[in-house]
């Protein structure tokens, strides 16, 4: 028997790729139904791939080689066909992000054919039921569930990270690795919001832009481009979520704290500098055909500027500020939401303890590990569903012992 732990989005493709073998498949999951971050991601519509990659946006402490491999063992051309052709789930481009999502807008639609193909295939499913323990004894497994032990020849593991964890995701997965040997990078929470301790920016709760965004701690930067939105908390939106490992893994390894500065707008420096200079009146009309009024109204303040400022009146000095906070603002955070609200867990299973052709543990014969518990995320937009997918698959077809499967 093939046993996957774990009916998320990487274990329900690895139960489908894993099916239809000489050994029959059990699929077995905490929650009454599983695939829970696929129902509420994107909102319930579920983001369900990136119209185009980006291996190079990945995060890993990991060989980048393995994780680009792993990557291209599924291209997305190929995964777009799958949705749609094998599980009937016509997708549809969003043009101004560059995102796929169902065309029913229905992220249960996703969840429930993936579990309506693996059913098909012969897969049984085992809800309610919790991980308990793994042993490994000669070619055979010991899987210990809140419902008894399960003897297995081959062991998909998909527990997942620890991000969302009402959705059932714990790290008890990840503890049951380390404890079989496998070397686990320190798991942190990513593309999760910011917080600010301060309250200097509660009163722009609400307010949503478009801005690039630089997260820099000594030598390590990354950079984001996307929507920005300010909450009663701090920050969040794609661009803040795409920088915040930087931030959280500051604070986390301690010294100094990530410094995140902001360009809120399209201009540039020059390009303020034209506006504030080439035009007659008044400097907080100008600045508001750009950002939000009261975005407008909090920089001036800080600038210590009027609002009822001509721009023919403008000092030198006063423009200067203005154009700082405009195109290199210092974003006052403080900490990040952590687990609760990342939508995926940094760090996890070294790729170099799997085997890059089939996921299988390069330690124990017989286990494969696919999904958020590798050493991989990617940036909002799908791609860490593209990762949840490839590497199921992977692993799906390495338990089965047919790689050449389509």
């Amino acid at each position: 028997m093939i046993v996957v732990i774990g009916a998320g989005a990487a274990g329900l493709m690895a139960a489908i790729f894993a099916a239809g073998g000489p050994r029959p498949v059990l699929a077995i999951e905490r929650t009454r139904d599983g695939g829970r971050k696929i129902l509420i991601s994107g909102g319930g519509r579920c983001n369900v791939l990136p119209s185009a990659g980006a291996p190079e946006r990945f995060v890993t402490d990991s060989p980048a080689h393995l994780l680009r491999g792993i990557l291209r063992s599924w291209p997305l051309v190929q995964q777009r066909a799958f949705f749609e052709s094998d599980l009937d789930v016509p997708l549809a481009l969003e043009a101004d992000t560059g995102k796929l999502f169902p065309v029913s807008n229905r992220a249960r639609d996703v969840r429930d054919a993936l579990i309506a193909r693996a059913r098909a295939l012969g897969v049984a499913f085992q809800f309610d039921t919790a991980f308990v323990g793994l042993e490994h004894a000669g070619d055979q497994w010991s899987v210990a569930t809140s419902r008894g032990t399960i003897a297995a020849a081959r062991v998909v593991l998909a527990t997942g990270g620890l991000s969302v964890p009402l959705t059932g995701s714990d790290g008890g997965g990840l503890n049951i690795a380390a404890a079989l040997g496998h070397r686990v990078h320190a798991p942190y929470p990513a593309l999760t919001p910011l917080v600010a301790e301060s309250a200097s920016h509660a009163a722009l709760s609400g307010i949503s832009l478009n801005v690039r965004l630089r997260a820099r701690v000594g030598a390590r930067t990354r950079e984001a481009h996307g929507g920005f939105l300010f909450t009663h908390r701090g920050y969040s939106g794609p661009a803040v979520l795409d920088v915040s490992h930087v931030a959280v893994r500051s604070r986390e390894r301690g010294g100094d704290p990530a410094i995140v500065r902001v360009q809120w707008a399209s201009p540039d420096a020059r390009g303020w500098q034209s506006i504030l200079t080439g035009s007659s009146g008044n400097v907080a009309t100008a600045i508001s055909a750009h950002i939000p009024q009261r975005l407008t109204t909090a920089l001036l303040a800080e600038a210590r500027v009027p609002l009822d400022r001509r721009l023919t009146d403008l000092r030198r000095d006063e423009r200067t500020a203005i154009v700082e906070r405009l195109t290199s603002y210092v974003l006052p955070w403080t900490s990040d939401e952590g687990f609760r609200k990342a939508e995926v867990t940094g760090g996890g299973i070294a790729l170099d303890d799997v085997n890059p052709q089939t996921l299988e543990s390069t330690r124990h014969a017989g286990l494969f590990l696919c999904g958020e518990m590798l050493d991989a995320f990617g940036p909002i937009g799908g791609h860490n569903f593209a990762w949840a997918w490839a590497t199921g698959r992977l692993a799906g077809l390495g338990a089965r012992g047919d790689l050449a499967r389509p």
